[in-house]
């Protein structure tokens, strides 16, 4: 049957042998909770790879020693291990601070975006459409009318014109 939202994720079993059998009443209700609450992915954090060219920095795009110019081995490996972990740490904390106010001006941004989409560009956009629908039917008319006579009429005059190419030797 058609339900009004999207249908449920299946939590167990596989699509050939379901093993989760819910009344229709529990169906619906978490079919109505699913449109919300969409689950989310805890390893691959970006599926749309939306930041593979930006913010894939490794210690080895940062700092690197070329050929003979080497520093201690210890000192290399413990730049290495600061790097990556303040790096790390320091993300964590500024998302920490950051992540949920950043969540929440984005998301209102995006819904004042879609909110002036629905309820004012597009139907401008289809006003205007319908609007310039008319017009053009009325353009038509017009040249239709007062165009076609005279540009008939020209073209009658020019086509008793005849020329003819001759070639001298």
């Amino acid at each position: 049957q058609g339900f009004l939202y999207t249908a449920p994720i299946r939590e167990q079993g596989n699509i050939y042998k379901p093993n989760n059998k819910m009344t229709t009443d529990e169906l619906s209700e978490k079919a109505v909770r699913d449109v919300h609450t969409k689950e989310i992915d805890l390893v691959n954090r970006d599926p749309k790879h939306l930041n593979d060219d930006v913010v894939k920095i490794d210690f080895e795009d940062v700092i690197a020693e070329p050929e003979g110019t080497h520093s201690f081995d210890g000192i290399w490996k413990a730049s290495f291990t600061t790097f990556t972990v303040t790096k790390y740490w320091f993300y964590r904390l500024l998302s920490a601070l950051f992540g949920i106010p950043m969540a929440l001006v984005w998301g209102i941004y995006f819904a004042i975006l879609s909110f002036l989409h629905i309820w004012a560009v597009v139907p401008c956009i289809r006003s205007y459409l319908i609007e310039i629908q008319c017009i053009s039917r009325v353009y038509s008319i017009c040249i239709h009318t007062f165009c076609d006579p005279l540009f008939e009429a020209i073209g009658k005059m020019f086509s008793s014109i005849r020329a003819t190419v001759q070639k001298e030797i």
